[in-house]
């Protein structure tokens, strides 16, 4: 209950509910952990994967049956194109 009125009290202050911690570095499990964080976005057939030398990942996947060119910042920012 105390978590309850704790997280109401946050709502209407327009404050975060949680704490935002930053994300993990993607790049740190190489391409493996790369091509996992573009399949939990849903993306699938995940090819041509190359790291920049600034940290970010390209790359090609399909996304509901479209193409598209991926980068993906080291902190899993993914833009898609």
């Amino acid at each position: 209950m105390k978590h309850a009125v704790t997280l109401l009290a946050m709502m209407a202050m327009g404050l975060p509910a949680a704490a935002q911690t930053p994300s993990p570095q993607i790049n740190a499990g190489g391409a493996a952990t790369v091509q996992s964080h573009m399949k939990s976005l849903g993306y699938k057939d995940i090819h041509d994967l190359r790291q920049a030398p600034d940290g970010q990942w390209t790359g090609k996947a399909t996304q509901n049956g479209v193409q598209r060119n991926l980068t993906v910042q080291p902190n899993g920012t993914t833009t898609a194109r």
